[in-house]
């Protein structure tokens, strides 16, 4: 779902939106095209300078950029802020790819290219296209959200395999737990889904994992 769609708005109105959504493709496709190879970073906005996941955030982004790695967030707080700081302070591209939301999100100070979008799809798109890896700190239904959906994506092979990382063994345990012992059990994913990411609990394990996969383009 994209979001929020006004009920306002006239019916005879609705086949203009296609254009809008073409410009904010337009726009992303140009904007990050010649990015260098980029990693987007996942986590909650909720997460605070002093947390032990902002301080992998910040490790994280710091880490790729010295392996010559753009990161790529949602431009907001918390890891994402986190990840973009590391980035921004080791000399790396920091990338941010805000979205507008009825509650209006400001872009964190450490963006140094900021690309707004209306909506939700396009943006998740510019994810998957222009990342070679992702790694998801703890969050919430937005980083979820996020890892799920590149994982269905690789699942059904609508999207070349890439690393997907999960930062921080503690909080994701359960959760890997459950994929095992139940939806595995029931037979809901295939043994070989499992292998479709990867949990780690140090930011310096994601970033060996994703520079020894990383293959530059010919």
């Amino acid at each position: 779902m994209d979001g929020k769609f006004p009920l306002d708005e006239p019916s005879s109105a609705e086949p203009w939106r296609v254009f809008r959504i073409m410009a904010e493709f337009v726009e992303g496709f140009e904007a990050l095209s010649q990015v260098p190879p980029a990693v987007a970073v996942f986590g909650s906005h909720r997460t605070r300078p002093g947390d032990e996941h902002y301080a992998r955030a910040e490790t994280l982004g710091r880490l790729l950029a010295e392996h010559g790695f753009s990161v790529i967030t949602g431009a907001g707080s918390g890891v994402m802020e986190a990840a973009n700081k590391g980035a921004l302070e080791a000399g790396g591209v920091s990338i941010g790819l805000n979205i507008e939301l009825p509650e209006e999100q400001r872009p964190n100070p450490y963006v140094q290219r900021l690309i707004s979008f209306r909506h939700f799809f396009v943006r998740k798109v510019m994810f998957v296209k222009y990342s070679v890896a992702l790694a998801i700190l703890p969050g919430g239904y937005g980083t979820l959200d996020e890892l799920f959906e590149v994982l269905a994506l690789v699942q059904t092979n609508k999207i070349k395999p890439v690393p997907v990382i999960l930062v921080g063994n503690g909080y994701w345990k359960g959760m890997l737990d459950w994929l095992r012992d139940t939806v595995l059990d029931r037979k809901y994913i295939s043994p070989e889904d499992l292998g479709l990411f990867r949990s780690v609990d140090s930011p310096e394990e994601a970033v060996r994992l994703i520079a020894a996969s990383y293959v530059p383009p010919h």
